[in-house]
């Protein structure tokens, strides 16, 4: 490979067409890239989520593969980026887990986004009291920055103070530490991004932590209208068991009288105004026997499922949709625009975050999941 990777850039009219993917096998230590897979070829939709990892299948066909194929697609030891061949911007990166291959022409690839990384590193024991939010992520990411993949850490300051404390014998891993931090109440949001390194022979993983990832505004400039760019959507409301509720209370580990709790957290506006009391009883999913982190637990849940989940599951032509990378990004706030439909007959406005998104590259789809906030 030549030191530099930087393709030629397309011209502005190459932005109106679908997302054509150049795909990177790179070496999992370092991000550097062993070799362009051009025979690679996902079996789904490439998709992304806040806080959490997303898988792919995908195929490498041998007979075009490059020389070093292996070495770019070894399970443990490489991870394959896709890059949008439009504006070079890399989409999405995934670690190989598995290969199997024989007889076939090709050989078949398991991929999982780096987050996946975090669940197989553990954060040691750590005490820490009335220190920032984003030092406390720091703390427990620590681990996995020796001997890691290219993570960077892009944690400025959030400017709330709170103790976390947990064994070595907790065993708790750092994914399931950060999950923990991001669903109490105020807590820090987090993701992985993939960003080429500064030569722009390989790719670095940013590990970001804000208050809020991605960029808020009540008047976004990447819009999806119907009709328009948009294909179709479906907007889901939900009361279900673990979307809606008006009294929240988060258990601890453990049975019977010894079985801590938060306090009991109530939506009284809303019962007064005539709502039913929903009881949502739940233990977070790391397991928790702080009464402090407990209590933060439930009221951000309170907070999120109060009057019931709100998700807005739009399909839109991604060669005239706001482009993903440039226009619009994980966690960001989009503008949906309805003119009118079936569901909407006097049409709807709303601005809502993208807490994941789902690209199609060769049906010229692109599948962002919008969340209201309340």
């Amino acid at each position: 490979m030549t030191a530099s990777l930087m393709a030629a850039p397309l011209g502005q009219s190459d932005l109106s067409l679908p997302y054509v993917l150049d795909w990177y096998g790179c070496d999992l230590r370092t991000g550097i890239v062993i070799e362009e897979l051009r025979s690679f070829s996902p079996g789904g939709a490439l998709s992304r989520r806040l806080g959490t990892h997303t898988t792919l299948s995908g195929t490498l066909g041998l007979l075009a593969a490059p020389t070093d194929w292996e070495a770019a697609t070894d399970q443990g030891r490489s991870m394959l980026v896709a890059v949008d061949r439009a504006t070079d911007t890399p989409l999405w990166a995934g670690l190989t887990l598995t290969r199997a291959g024989g007889s076939a022409q090709a050989v078949e690839l398991q991929l999982v986004t780096p987050e996946a990384y975090l669940d197989r590193r553990f954060t040691g024991t750590i005490n820490l009291v009335q220190q920032d939010q984003a030092a406390v992520c720091t703390s427990v990411l620590g681990p996995a920055m020796t001997d890691g993949p290219p993570f960077q850490l892009d944690a400025p300051a959030t400017g709330t103070l709170m103790d976390y404390s947990v064994l070595d014998g907790d065993d708790r891993t750092a994914l399931s530490a950060l999950q923990e931090l991001m669903g109490a109440e105020g807590g820090p949001e987090w993701t992985v991004d993939v960003a080429w390194n500064a030569s722009h022979d390989g790719f670095v993983l940013p590990i970001r932590v804000r208050p809020t990832v991605g960029v808020q505004s009540t008047s976004p400039e990447a819009v999806f209208d119907f009709p328009g760019c948009v294909t179709s959507y479906s907007l889901a409301e939900s009361y279900e068991a673990g979307k809606g509720a008006t009294v929240v209370q988060a258990r601890g580990e453990g049975e019977g009288d010894g079985r801590l709790s938060s306090s009991a957290y109530v939506a009284d506006a809303l019962i007064s105004g005539g709502w039913p009391r929903w009881v949502y009883r739940f233990t977070p999913a790391a397991g928790q026997n702080d009464p402090t982190q407990l209590n933060a637990h439930a009221a951000k849940a309170l907070a999120l499922m109060q009057t019931g989940a709100r998700v807005w599951q739009v399909e839109a032509a991604a060669s005239v949709a706001p482009r993903l990378g440039r226009d619009w990004g994980l966690g960001d706030t989009v503008r949906i625009a309805v003119e009118s439909s079936p569901r909407h007959p006097a049409g709807a406005d709303m601005v809502a975050r993208a807490w994941s998104w789902e690209l199609e590259p060769g049906s010229n789809s692109v599948r962002p999941i919008l969340v209201e906030d309340d």
